[in-house]
This record gives C-alpha cells, structure tokens and sequence, in this order.
C-alpha cells in the first residue's frame, strides 16, 4: 500500500493529496528544472471528452485565493474553483511495462473518458 501524506494550510485542507511516488517523481522533476522557487500546480480546466480535464504544471506564480500545501518536500498549489472539483483526489505516479504516468483519482467525478485525462 502506498503511503500518502497531506497538509492542511489554514482553514482549508489541501485538495489533492500525493502518493509517496508521485511526490518524489514532482521532486526529481523539479530538481531537473533547478528552481526553488517552482511549485507543481494541480487544475481543472472546461473542455476534454467528458466535460473537464486535468492540468499538471510547474508554477512560480501564487495568487492570494490560491490553496497552498507541501507534501513530501513538494509544494502543490490548486486554485480556489479547481479546488472544489479535486477535493479529496490522489495524484499517483506509476512506472511499469505498460507505460509511466500521472494518474488523478478523483471521488467527485462520476464519468471519466477512456484515456483518464477527463471527467465529469
């Protein structure tokens, strides 16, 4: 079973919650970019075949309503509207023979596409 920490920030718990391998797979990642001042940022965006998909980038830039965490030496921000759509997700990163990547499992969405990368 993988291990999954998260933090809460405030009054407001961090959305998404990172396994043990995703962190350290954000971690390497950011290692490679070289910046401290990196921050892996979570969204949802309109659009995908079922309604919504899944953003994954680096970010340097926080707003003030922004949701801010730390796991695993990681810094994740999600910002407030994509919040409430990825409320209690896990992101988990696999590496096997059928293929590496980032996965999103998400209680909040009720039909997902064939290829994960949308809900709705």
């Amino acid at each position: 079973m993988t291990n999954m920490t998260s933090v809460k920030i405030g009054k407001r718990p961090q959305s998404v919650t990172l396994s043990d391998s995703a962190a350290r797979k954000v971690a390497d990642l950011l290692a490679q970019e070289g910046s401290d001042e990196l921050a892996l940022r979570v969204a949802v965006r309109a659009g995908g075949c079922s309604g919504y998909s899944y953003e994954m980038y680096f970010d340097s830039e926080i707003a003030s309503d922004d949701i801010v965490g730390e796991q695993g030496g990681v810094k994740v921000v999600v910002d407030a509207k994509s919040a409430e759509l990825l409320k209690g997700s896990t992101l988990d990163y696999a590496d096997g023979l059928q293929g590496a990547g980032f996965h999103v499992s998400n209680p909040n969405a009720t039909r997902t596409c064939g290829c994960g990368s949308s809900f709705s």
